[in-house]
């Protein structure tokens, strides 16, 4: 047998010392053999101190763990006789060694911590996040949604990633929607993605796991593409979803590091989306029920009989507070028939969405659109993807960008329209028969109201007064104010216009126990009409805005008048029940001499009443 590594280095070592020793006596140079001998006793000083070095290093080592001294020399004693007799031997006091065969694998216990610090707060912290609960302003529709984040969260802490996304998969539409995400980075873009050749996309594709551990920095960007920049993304893992057996989800984890997934974790992250596929079927069913109930409750509003219908306003909010709960919609709008100008109009639209969608105030055309052919027909309309064709929602002239479902459901009573629910949906085939008839059914008392209310209208839009303020309404005081003008051109008189107007007050609803400015606006109209003369007429021009023209007197004069009427106002309480309080009033004036273009006057007024209420309002304004 040759000899070990070990002894070869030893002897290489000693022979080194021979040599040195024979450089003498073949040398005659006295400084030559000074060097050799000096070199000779630090060699060998040099070979002593390296092994007293490592015998005291061995010697601390069975020190560190031996019960008493006899046992340390022992031991050190059985090391120097491995070094002398060139042989090295464990000395133990068990001289049976310990080790583990298959036999009594499963006897050996685990080495415990002995690190049994608790702190302080350890139970207060523990049931703190134990027993936390989904908090009580959550509605019932976005409770998985704050679950789910919760889930995703738990995934990020247990594997120190950088993100964890989860996507919806839509399989009608093959896109991906990003529906929560917890991520170290503010980059994540949260949109639809269509199916193409990312990573994401293979695993919709393939319906299985995708495990890549060291991305190219060149090639981040095309393969991960949920970041706006590029993140430095150098391990990603994405396993699919499934719910009722299709593909519904896609969950993505991914990391900085290399290496940082492995397909344990595949087969890890399948036990999670398990939990959230029996978590969505238990959410399914739990919104069924709170869905019924939520129209319920909706159903039990409209038909309440402490609602009021005095002023459009309120009716259009009774309507917008009815369909809240009746149906899931992401674009609302509500058409009423304005039986005064004989057309269809948009008086209400909620748009939930950041896409584009149309203003209020928007003309029905009945020729060619989804809402007018609703109108003509008195059928309700179902788009289900409303992207399909180039439909016509409401007129040409409108801008939407929303692609999904459409539903326009007419007000009908007694054979008559007045006024059109309009849903929309980002969703395709949102929308079903029994949804039509569900609507139909709880808005047919929404129909006798906008009946009522419209033949209300109606009938004032005959009188010549304004029934809650006594004063002219609109076109009575245009048609006044044209005469008086033609008068006062022919007698060269002076006239002037002023136009008051209620000044807003915060909370008009929630301030009081009910609506304060039906008793507001009667209050001041009285106060008005107190200071008025044969010489003036007095008009109600819209909700909050009274006319009042001045025959025979100069703007100076009307200023004053408006100044006191507005210190009279401001000045003396209102009582709305158990309250009083106090409001106040702007006022615009303008001159008419020498006009008779009543629509040029009033424009002048507004101006002036326009500047008065930048002024914060209570503040009268003349324009000369």
């Amino acid at each position: 047998m040759g000899l070990s590594n070990r002894y070869k280095k030893r002897v290489l070592i000693f022979l080194i010392i021979p040599v040195l020793v024979s450089i003498p006596f073949f040398t005659d140079n006295l400084i030559l053999r000074i060097i050799v001998a000096v070199l000779g006793v630090v060699y060998v000083g040099f070979i002593i101190f390296l092994r007293d070095s490592k015998h005291e290093a061995f010697k601390k080592e069975f020190d560190y763990g031996s019960e008493t001294m006899n046992e340390e020399e022992d031991e050190f004693s059985s090391f120097e006789k491995d070094e002398h007799d060139s042989s090295f031997e464990i000395v133990s006091n068990n001289k049976n060694i310990e080790v583990i065969t298959a036999d009594t694998f499963s006897d050996i216990p685990a080495i415990r911590r002995q690190n049994n610090f608790k702190p302080p707060d350890l139970k207060s912290n523990f049931d703190k996040l134990a027993q936390e609960k989904i908090p009580e302003e959550v509605d019932p529709d976005e409770q998985f949604g704050y679950l789910l984040e919760r889930i995703l969260n738990i995934i990020k802490d247990a594997y120190f990633v950088h993100s964890v996304i989860f996507f919806w998969y839509n399989k009608a539409n093959n896109k991906l929607t990003l529906e929560k995400y917890v991520s170290l980075s503010d980059e994540v873009d949260e949109k639809k993605y269509d199916v193409e050749d990312d990573v994401i996309s293979k695993i919709v594709r393939n319906e299985e796991p995708e495990l890549l551990n060291d991305i190219n920095p060149n090639a981040e960007k095309d393969i991960i593409r949920y970041y706006k920049n590029p993140q430095g993304i150098q391990s990603f893992i994405g396993v699919p979803l499934y719910y009722n057996k299709a593909l519904t989800a896609i969950l993505t984890l991914d990391s900085k590091e290399q290496d940082a997934f492995g397909i344990e974790t595949i087969y890890s992250l399948a036990r999670v989306v398990s939990v959230v596929s029996e978590l969505i079927s238990i959410f399914e069913d739990k919104f069924a029920e709170a869905l019924a109930q939520v129209k319920l409750n909706a159903l039990l509003g409209i038909l309440s009989g402490e609602k009021r219908f005095e002023t459009k306003a309120e009716l259009i909010g009774t309507v917008e507070r009815a369909v809240e709960g009746l149906l899931h919609w992401d674009a609302f709008s509500f058409v009423y028939f304005d039986p005064e100008k004989q057309l269809f109009s948009t008086v209400k639209v909620i748009n939930n969405t950041k896409l584009k969608y149309i203003g209020e105030n928007l003309e029905v055309e009945l020729n060619g659109s989804l809402t007018g052919k609703a109108i003509v027909s008195g059928l309700p309309v179902i788009i289900d993807d409303i992207s399909a064709a180039e439909y016509i929602r409401f007129s040409k002239s409108e801008d939407i960008t929303i692609e999904g479902s459409y539903l326009a459901i007419p007000l009908v009573y007694e054979d008559q329209i007045y006024g059109v629910v309009c849903f929309e949906s980002l969703k395709k085939k949102a929308y079903t028969s029994s949804d039509v008839n569900f609507i139909k059914s709880s808005m047919k008392f929404i129909s006798f109201t906008l009946y009522s209310f419209s033949s209300q209208a109606l009938l004032r839009s005959l009188l010549a007064h304004d029934v809650d303020t006594h004063a002219l309404n609109y076109a009575s005081f245009m048609e006044r104010m044209s005469a008086d003008l033609i008068k006062a051109g022919e007698l060269n008189a002076p006239g002037s216009l002023a136009l008051i107007r209620i000044d807003d007050f915060l909370e008009e609803d929630s301030l009081f126990e009910e609506n304060a400015f039906p008793k507001v606006l009667k209050a001041v109209a009285v106060m008005i009409q107190k200071e008025m003369t044969p010489l003036t007429t007095f008009g109600r021009l819209n909700d909050k805005t009274f006319g009042v023209y001045f025959f025979n007197s100069s703007t100076k004069d009307v200023f004053l008048w408006a100044e006191k009427l507005r210190i009279q106002i401001a000045r003396k309480p209102i009582a709305i029940v158990s309250k009083q309080t106090t409001f106040t009033i702007s006022v615009g004036i303008c001159s008419s001499t020498g006009k008779t273009d009543v629509e040029l006057i009033i424009g002048d007024a507004e101006l002036a009443l326009g500047k008065a209420i930048e002024k914060g309002g209570n503040t009268v304004k003349s324009l000369n």
